[in-house]
């Protein structure tokens, strides 16, 4: 029994005189006492009658509690109170719970990707590695191995993958990867550092051939070259941004003549649409057969120009420079992907392909960031 606050293993009190013993109210007769002598009047235990006494036979069915055992309904009940607080906890911490994952839920929701407020914004999700035309390949288990998206070269975080060719690009100290939801770009700081090359030419720029890249321009002064080749005292091609006439231009340039001269160099450019901080896909071809020239603006032609041919100066491919008059200048400064080259001068088809990433059957001889 309990004294009315639950603390189990109280010692019992002593009967109160005039009180009816262990449990029992005054003058109420003790069932566990035989015969009709009581005790003495106000109750309790009084000296047994003066007759034979009969054995005691405690009932199984009510046996009294003695003040050395333990209160076990009080235990159990403290027990219940317990395991009801633990629940109430449970479910307080399972809500707040819920309420987080809500709260984190809707943030990413109205902020978007996980790109820095500076970053150009995410492409669209249909530009995925799968429509890019490069090579795929798959497990036993029919799933894509993890490599097939990885943009750099396995154990090489530094070394841009070729999906098309065999020419891996190696990032400046000062150019960075940028992962993003569904994509990687490759991002250049306007820098002498910030720039990443290949390991050789990517383009034979005696035959046919078209260089096109997704670039997005924080600068609003030139040059600004996102692609280029050569080395030496000159380019033989660049593809970019430049101030000219004043305006602000994408362009591509080739060389025609050996030593860089500006005599020597064709260009194309389109000045009226914009080119700063917006996404632009930007592809440049040589018509080797026509020697011609064009720049396209996403799958619009901005022009084309007549050359005599392309010079085939020394160097590798660059990704954020240029090479004029022996000196590297016209860093870059933004994001560049979809970088892709191929060994033909594309059409108004397959440039609407391009953009779309739609190629079909015309696949790039070499391609990065896809």
């Amino acid at each position: 029994m309990t004294d009315g606050t639950d603390r189990p293993n109280s010692p019992q009190p002593d009967p109160a005189p005039g009180s009816g013993g262990y449990g029992f109210p005054p003058q109420t007769p003790n069932p566990y006492q035989s015969g009709p002598a009581q005790g003495p009047a106000g109750g309790g235990f009084g000296p047994p009658p003066a007759q034979p006494e009969e054995p005691f036979h405690s009932p199984v069915t009510a046996p009294m509690a003695s003040p050395s055992t333990p209160d076990w309904q009080a235990m159990a009940d403290a027990t219940e109170a317990q395991q009801r607080k633990r629940r109430r906890l449970t479910i307080g911490i399972g809500a707040l719970a819920l309420v987080l994952v809500a709260g984190g839920a809707g943030f990413f929701v109205l902020n978007g990707s996980d790109d820095d407020p500076k970053d150009p914004p995410a492409v669209a999700a249909s530009d995925s590695p799968s429509a890019s035309g490069g090579p795929t390949s798959k497990g036993p288990d029919g799933t894509k191995n993890p490599e097939d998206d990885s943009p750099t070269v396995p154990g090489e975080p530094n070394l841009l993958r070729d999906r098309n060719g065999k020419m891996g690009i190696a990032l400046g100290p000062g150019a960075s990867l940028g992962e993003l939801a569904n994509r990687t770009e490759v991002r250049f700081k306007g820098a002498a550092d910030s720039y990443a090359q290949g390991a050789e030419a990517a383009v034979d720029v005696t035959k046919s051939f078209t260089v096109s890249t997704r670039a997005y321009n924080v600068s609003e002064s030139g040059p600004r070259m996102a692609v280029s080749q050569g080395d030496g005292d000159s380019y033989s091609f660049e593809l970019g941004f430049e101030v000219v006439g004043g305006k602000k231009a994408w362009v591509f340039r080739v060389q025609t003549g050996d030593k860089g001269q500006a005599a020597t160099a064709q260009q194309v450019v389109a000045d009226n649409v914009d080119t700063t901080r917006q996404w632009a896909l930007l592809t440049g071809t040589y018509d080797a057969e026509k020697k011609t020239i064009a720049l396209w603006v996403d799958d619009k032609q901005a022009g084309q120009a007549q050359v005599s041919g392309v010079w085939a100066g020394p160097g590798p491919l660059q990704l954020g420079r240029a090479r004029h008059h022996g000196i590297w200048s016209a860093s870059w400064m933004g994001p560049l992907d979809h970088i892709r080259i191929f060994d033909q001068a594309l059409g108004q088809e397959q440039i609407t392909g391009l953009k779309n990433n739609k190629l079909g059957k015309t696949k790039p001889t070499h391609s990065w960031l896809i």
